[in-house]
């Protein structure tokens, strides 16, 4: 049955201020169990500075430092503990076992809809709200009427599982009409309708956006199809390595690259989805703004990367997960100006946490207002891709016809999303 639940995770906190807190997880190992653990606590808004973690290939032994993000919202220990045992083997049987017999499946899908006069910073302030109390957002429809009023369509769920209750409806709501105040007109919460999956579409991309969004081919001397801004361009010297003569069973992946957040959950999900086994992994502080990753991995069969083919296109697809994550770019959408964000979604089916709070921030943090929004899913070179869309008024700091300030935006988000 494994160790006790209570003993998989141990969080402790720093013994004084501005000291990280040390996440133990001591259970049984599953391939991507480091994925699921960084997703989870890039989710939480915390930065992970250092990181151990081994496995006998039965078990595992994981140790994270933490940091909470400068924009993250109150970090809640005893939730974190819960969600990051949720995910561990040990726990998995008496947890779905106590979600099947005492509440609704935890992909419950719930619409929150709610009408409200429009001001700058509004939807992050609505977005705040709902990382606070662990709803995840899974799709929204936003839209802006003559009037200057906002309708808001949320598609979320709850990670605590709770939102079936009449206590957790209520203070749901309560919390969004004090952000909302009186320019709040109409509030509802209800479960979504089954036909929910519908909603996940997005209109069609013009074959010219797509190809924009999602090519990301790392040419010669590792130039992005996407630029980065000038004093970015350190993020070109990263570098993935291979090697056998330390191991005679594993093959040593070593990995240099420029920090960004969720950079560790960036490399696991790639692993995860190829299907590599990691024994043992040793993730360094940050160093004059680069990170060293050490894993000594295995593939799916147990066996070394010793084809160079392999090795080559398993070190160039991790380049290019690791330098450009996100795909972010300004187009126009008939006479609107259209803000696109994109960032691929695991083979399990989850996507990115956290981007739109990120994007909202950054837009917020602009003054530039949104007048429409939605979150969709498209598939495009071979992989499916979340899509976040923006159609964003002008104003008179900001006109969205000169290329200087699409540029600035497109900066600005970017860097918030990576952490810059």
């Amino acid at each position: 049955m494994g160790v006790p639940s209570d003993d998989v995770v141990v969080i402790q906190k720093g013994n004084r201020p501005g000291e990280p807190c040390v996440i133990t997880v001591n259970c049984p190992d599953k391939t991507g169990l480091g994925c699921d653990i960084c997703r989870i606590i890039l989710d939480f808004g915390l930065y992970i500075e250092k990181a151990d973690f081994s496995t006998d290939g039965i078990w595992c032994y994981l140790v994270l430092w933490v940091f909470p993000h400068s924009s993250s919202p109150i970090v809640r220990l005893s939730n974190l503990k819960n969600q990051l045992q949720s995910v561990c083997p040990s726990c998995t049987v008496s947890y779905y076992f106590f979600q099947q017999t005492t509440r609704p499946s935890s992909s419950a899908v719930y619409l929150l809809t709610f009408v409200c006069l429009d001001r700058k910073g509004l939807l992050h302030d609505v977005t705040q709200i709902l990382s606070e109390l662990e709803l995840s957002i899974q799709s929204v429809k936003v839209t802006t009427t003559p009037d200057d009023r906002v309708l808001d369509l949320f598609f979320i769920t709850d990670n605590m599982d709770l939102l079936h209750t009449k206590e957790r409806q209520d203070e749901t709501l309560k919390q969004l009409h004090d952000v909302l105040g009186e320019s709040c007109i109409s509030c509802e919460l209800q479960v979504a309708d089954p036909v929910y999956e519908s909603h996940r579409g997005i209109p069609s991309l013009s074959p010219v956006v797509a190809e924009e969004l999602f090519t990301c081919e790392l040419l010669d001397k590792e130039t992005l199809f996407q630029a980065l801004s000038p004093d970015m361009t350190k993020l070109k010297e990263s570098n993935v390595t291979m090697d056998n003569s330390l191991s005679p069973a594993h093959t040593l992946l070593q990995i240099h690259c420029a920090d960004h957040k969720g950079l560790l959950y960036d490399i696991m999900r790639t692993l995860k989805d190829c299907n590599i086994k990691i024994s043992y992994g040793r993730f360094s502080p940050n160093v004059k703004g680069y990170r060293d990753l050490d894993l000594f991995i295995q593939q799916k069969d147990g066996k070394k990367f010793v084809d160079p083919d392999k090795q080559s296109a398993l070190c160039l697809c991790l380049k290019v997960e690791m330098l450009h994550p996100l795909r972010v770019i300004i187009a126009d959408r008939g006479p609107d100006t259209e803000l696109l964000v994109a960032n691929p979604v695991e083979l399990s089916g989850k996507g990115r946490p956290r981007v739109f709070y990120d994007v909202t921030l950054a837009l917020k943090t602009l003054g530039i207002c949104i007048f429409s929004a939605e979150i969709g899913r498209v598939s495009a070179s071979d992989r499916e891709w979340e899509v976040y869309r923006f159609l964003l008024e002008e104003n008179h700091k900001f006109q969205l016809s000169n290329m200087v300030a699409k540029n600035q935006i497109v900066d600005r988000v970017r860097r918030t999303l990576m952490g810059w």
